[in-house]
């Protein structure tokens, strides 16, 4: 035996955990393991508010915020600039596909709650909300044949670079929801409002490990995942994020909900 896991509030076996750790033998709350072996921080074995925000210590104007913000400025200038032509043609295939509009904006709760808008080239039909907000899903019948390739490749979220040079968003982070269906989700999943302690991003900790989310429980997954990068937010950690995403995109495995 390596190790024990015990359940977070068990405090009525303390001589067992006592008999334990006096043989060598590790022991753990199952919170703990799932944020070492998991990479992840569920919100249903939090026993209490701060364990969500335990570790994170990042203020305002700190010295890892300022160097994630000359990050985001100065890889979003590259890579808009690679990726003009790219987005040129996505824009003609989007036009001749459907005679429809290319671009796609949307209302999200940002940094603090504050409500931002975000933009898109659009990968789905022209009118596809007539019937209200609702989650999109991985064989959305809305999508259009180039939708289905950008959603893929990532390449419809290109246009919210500019939100991250505004200072709107960052390029790694919580994904920003939608207000209509985030009223739902704060109601429903405890702690959901912590996501916004920090700028939402164009990709996150949520979206390299989690890809599809189109039901509560998916948000519930990808809440733990967002949990656990407020706790251990580093430079490393955004750029092993960047690579991943990256791996995404030419893996092409990227068609999720967002």
């Amino acid at each position: 035996v390596e190790g024990v896991i015990i359940q977070n509030n068990d405090n009525n076996n303390l001589d067992q955990i006592y008999f334990f750790k006096s043989k060598g033998i590790s022991v753990v709350n199952t919170l703990r393991w799932c944020e070492l072996m998991l990479h992840r921080i569920p919100p249903y074995l939090i026993v209490n508010k701060y364990q969500v925000v335990e570790k994170f210590n990042l203020s305002d104007d700190s010295y890892k915020i300022r160097v994630k913000r000359l990050g985001d400025i100065f890889i979003s200038f590259l890579l808009i600039f690679f990726t003009l032509p790219i987005s040129f043609l996505v824009a003609l295939l989007i036009y001749l596909e459907d005679k429809g509009p290319i671009f796609y904006s949307q209302i999200r709760t940002g940094y603090k709650g504050k409500k931002i808008r975000i933009y898109k080239f659009r990968s789905m039909v022209k009118d596809a909300e007539k019937f209200g907000p609702q989650w999109s899903s991985k064989k959305d019948k809305r999508i259009t044949k180039v939708g289905e390739i950008i959603r893929a490749t990532r390449i419809d979220e290109l246009p919210q670079l500019l939100s991250v040079l505004f200072g709107q968003m960052s390029l790694i982070g919580p994904r920003p929801e939608r207000p209509e269906l985030e009223e739902i989700l704060l109601k429903t999943i405890p702690y959901y409002n912590y996501r916004n302690i920090l700028k939402p991003g164009i990709s996150g900790w949520a979206q390299v490990n989690y890809q599809y989310g189109s039901s509560i429980e998916d948000t519930i997954n990808k809440l733990s995942y967002d949990i656990y990068y407020l706790n251990h937010i580093s430079f490393l950690l955004d750029i092993y994020i960047l690579f991943k995403t990256i791996k995404i995109v030419f893996n092409a495995k990227g068609n999720r909900q967002i």
